[in-house]
C-alpha cells in the first residue's frame, strides 16, 4: 500500500479524529505526517483524536447512541423529536436503514481505527523532546486497545462488519475498500487474543493521575469480558434466527449452532478480570457511617460522581471529560427549578426496585403496599443522606404525605428516581409534576410519565446558575464486573456446565447488595432454584446498573426485547391535577396511565447496515430482517 499521504488525505482522515485548530492552515502552509509525527504535542493530539470516539455515558447514552432510552429504564419527553432527538422515533420503532443514528459508528469507527493504523506506523521516539522508546511502545499498545474496543462496539451494535486490521489505504485504493462483512466469531477471537496480549504489557493503573482514562490491562479485560459474555448468550450463541445469513462470500455470519463452552469462556474471562483488578486495589466504593456499618445512600450515590484520586477504586473504565454533563444533568432537572425536566424514567425501573427489606415489591415478603399515602417521615438511622429532608434532617428519606408505592423503597430507588412529592434540594422545595404545576405539563419539559431520572444527576447540579460539578464518565465498573460474573455462574449450573463458579458468584452478588443496604439473596431466598436465581438477578441487574448504558445490550443479547420493548409504557396520569389516587378519577396523579407506545421488531436486535453505506459498496449484505 501506498505509505506516502498526500496533505488531503492526511486532513480528511485527521480532521474527523480531534478536528484540532492547527489543521486549519493554508495550502501553502502544509502539514504533513512527517511534521505532525516529528512534533510531541501533535503526535499526542492524534492519540487524543483516536480515544475521541469513546462514547460518554451522558448525553450519548441519553440521546445520541440511545441505548438507556431505547431500552425500558430512560424515558425523553416525546415531543423532543422536534428538536432532532432520533432516538424517539427509533423507541416507537420508526426506524430503518434510512435512519440518520447519530453515533453513525459505522463510519466513524472505521476512521478511527484507521487513524490508529498510521499512528502505529509513523508514531517514533523524540529523544530532543522527552518522549522514550517506551513511551512510543505504551502508546502503540494503547492504540491496539482502541481498535480492539472500537471493533466490540462494532460487534454489539451491527454483528458482522467488515474486517480488516492494521491495512490502511490511501484514495487510489478505493476498490479495495470496498470488502463484505466478516463472521461475528472471526471478528470477536481476533478482538479477545488482541486484549489478551496487550493487557500482559499496558500497567494495571497509572501512577500519573493526569494519565487517568488511558488504557490499562483491567480496561482490556473488561471489555473483553463484556465481549465474551456477549457472544455466549442467546442472541449470538446458537440462535437459529440468523442461520443461512450469508455475506457476498458465501460465508455464515453467525454461528447458528450453540456452544456451551462460550459460557465456561465467558465465566473464566469474567473471574480473571475480578481477580487483576482486585490484586491491583479496585474494589467497591462504598462509604461509612460513624458506627462502621455502610452507608448504602452514599455509596450509591457517590460512586458515579467519585474520582479515582477521591478513593473510588470502583472505576475500571471511563472517560475522564465528558462535555455533555449539564446538558444531561438540566433535561433531569425540573423545569421549575430551569431544568428541561423531560428526561424521565418509566414506571417499570420504578417497580423493578427493591423493597428496604430486600424483596421485590412482587413477593409477599416485601410490605409493599401502592396505593394510599404515608402519615409520617421515613428517617433511617443507615446514612448521612440528606436529599430528601426540607429540613435538611440527615436520614430523612421520605416525607409525610408521600405516596406509598415510593416509601421503603431500598437506597438505589431514591438515588435514582425523582417523583411527584419528593424534596428537592437544589430547588429548596417539593417537586410538582401535576399538571400546570411549575414542573408539570403542558409542554415538552415535563416528565411525561411522572418521574424524572435522577441517577448520575450530580446532587449540587443548579440548572439556574450553570453550577455542575466534575464527575468522571464510567463506562464500566467492578459492579458489572460483579454482575457479569454472576450471569455467567448461574448461566453454567443452569445449563449443566460446570457449578465451579457458584458459590463465589454468590459472595459477590451479596457484597453488592450490603453496598445496597439489602440482606444476601440467599437469605431472602434460602430455597431459590437456579432458574428463579436467573430471574431475581435480571432484576438485579437492572436495578444495579440503571441507565448505565447496560440494559438496552442486555435485554438484546437475551433475546428479552420483543417482551420488553413491543407494549405500551406506563407511568404517572400526566394529565391529573390532584395529588390523590383515585384510578376512577381523571384528575388523579397517582394512577398507573399509559403514555407512551413502543415497538420493537425483530430485526431491531441488530442495526441495519447504512443505506448509504451500502450504496457505496455493492460487497456489503444487509443485516437480517431489515429491508
Amino acid at each position: 500500500m501506498n505509505k506516502l499521504y498526500s496533505l488531503f488525505v492526511f486532513i480528511i482522515l485527521f480532521s474527523l479524529t480531534s478536528c484540532v485548530d492547527y489543521l486549519d492552515k493554508t495550502p501553502d502552509d502544509e502539514l504533513t505526517i512527517d511534521m505532525v509525527f516529528d512534533d510531541k504535542t501533535r503526535t499526542e493530539e492524534w492519540l487524543a483524536g483516536i480515544y475521541s470516539s469513546i462514547p460518554s455515558p451522558y448525553w450519548d447514552y441519553a440521546r445520541y447512541a440511545g441505548y438507556d432510552a431505547l431500552a425500558d429504564d430512560l424515558s425523553p419527553s416525546e415531543g423532543w423529536v422536534t428538536y432532532n432527538w432520533n432516538v424517539i422515533n427509533m423507541m416507537k420503532g420508526n426506524w430503518s436503514p434510512q435512519t440518520e443514528w447519530q453515533m453513525y459508528y459505522w463510519s466513524e469507527l472505521t476512521k478511527r481505527m484507521r487513524s490508529a493504523s498510521i499512528f502505529m506506523e509513523n508514531v517514533k521516539p523524540l529523544p530532543a523532546q522527552n518522549v522514550t522508546k517506551d513511551d512510543v511502545e505504551l502508546m502503540k499498545n494503547e492504540v491496539r486497545f482502541l481498535i480492539a474496543y472500537y471493533y466490540t462496539l462494532l460487534i454489539e451494535t451491527y454483528g458482522p462488519y467488515p474486517f480488516e486490521p492494521g491495512v490502511i489505504y490511501d484514495e487510489k485504493d478505493i476498490n479495495d475498500l470496498r470488502i463484505t462483512q466478516a463472521p461475528v466469531d472471526e471478528i470477536a477471537n481476533w478482538v479477545d487474543k488482541e486484549l489478551s496480549d496487550v493487557a500482559k504489557i499496558l500497567p494495571a493503573y497509572y501512577t500519573d493521575n493526569s494519565k487517568f482514562g488511558r488504557a490499562t490491562s483491567v480496561m482490556c479485560n473488561a471489555v473483553r469480558a463484556r465481549l465474551l459474555l456477549f457472544l455466549a448468550s442467546d442472541l449470538v450463541n446458537g440462535n437459529p434466527d440468523y442461520k443461512g445469513h450469508v455475506n457476498k462470500n458465501g460465508e455464515e455470519l453467525f454461528n447458528s449452532t450453540y456452544d456451551e463452552n462460550k459460557w465456561r469462556r465467558a465465566a473464566d474471562a469474567c473471574r480473571k478480570l475480578i481477580q487483576l483488578a482486585r490484586s491491583n486495589g479496585y474494589q467497591l466504593y462504598k462509604e461509612y457511617n460513624a458506627d462502621g456499618t455502610i452507608d448504602p445512600f452514599m455509596s450509591y450515590q457517590n460512586v458515579m460522581f467519585k474520582k479515582w484520586t477521591d478513593g473510588n477504586k470502583e472505576i475500571l473504565f471511563a472517560r475522564p471529560i465528558c462535555n455533555d454533563l449539564f446538558e444531561f444533568d438540566k433535561h433531569c432537572s425540573p423545569r421549575g427549578s430551569g431544568g428541561n425536566g423531560g428526561l424521565g424514567v418509566t414506571q417499570s425501573l420504578v417497580d423493578a426496585f427493591f423493597m428496604k427489606n430486600g424483596y421485590p415489591i412482587d413477593d409477599p415478603n416485601s410490605g409493599y403496599v401502592e396505593k394510599g399515602f404515608s402519615t409520617s417521615s421515613d428517617v433511617r438511622t443507615d446514612t448521612k443522606w440528606i436529599e430528601g429532608s426540607p429540613t435538611g434532617l440527615v436520614g430523612e428519606i421520605t416525607t409525610a404525605n408521600t405516596y406509598n408505592m415510593y416509601c421503603n423503597r431500598e437506597a438505589r430507588f431514591y438515588i435514582s428516581v425523582l417523583y411527584n412529592g419528593a424534596w428537592y434540594r437544589p430547588g429548596n422545595r417539593k417537586t410538582q409534576f401535576m399538571m400546570s404545576q411549575m414542573d408539570g405539563g403542558p409542554g415538552y419539559d415535563a416528565p411525561q410519565g411522572g418521574y424524572l431520572n435522577r441517577k448520575k444527576v450530580h446532587p449540587d447540579h443548579i440548572s439556574l446558575t450553570g453550577v455542575d460539578p466534575y464527575r468522571p464518565g464510567i463506562l464500566y465498573r467492578l459492579g458489572e464486573a460483579y454482575l457479569d460474573y454472576i450471569e455467567c455462574a448461574l448461566e453454567c449450573a443452569d445449563r449443566g456446565i460446570t457449578n465451579e463458579y457458584f458459590n463465589e458468584a454468590l459472595g459477590y452478588w451479596d457484597d453488592l447488595r450490603e453496598r445496597a443496604g439489602l440482606p444476601g439473596i440467599k437469605e431472602c431466598y434460602p430455597n431459590a432454584t437456579t432458574v428463579e436465581l436467573i430471574e431475581l438477578y435480571k432484576q438485579e441487574r437492572r436495578v444495579e446498573l440503571n441507565n448505565e448504558g447496560s440494559r438496552f445490550r442486555d435485554l438484546r443479547r437475551w433475546k428479552e426485547a420483543e417482551d420488553a420493548l413491543n407494549k405500551d409504557f406506563e407511568g404517572m396520569n400526566y394529565n391529573g391535577t390532584k395529588y390523590e389516587d383515585d384510578d376512577t378519577k381523571a384528575t388523579s396523579f397517582f394512577k398507573r396511565t399509559v403514555y407512551m407506545p413502543r415497538m420493537f421488531k425483530k430485526q431491531f436486535y441488530f442495526f441495519p447496515v447504512p443505506s448509504w453505506e451500502m450504496d457505496k459498496n455493492p460487497n456489503l449484505v444487509q443485516n437480517p430482517y431489515w429491508k
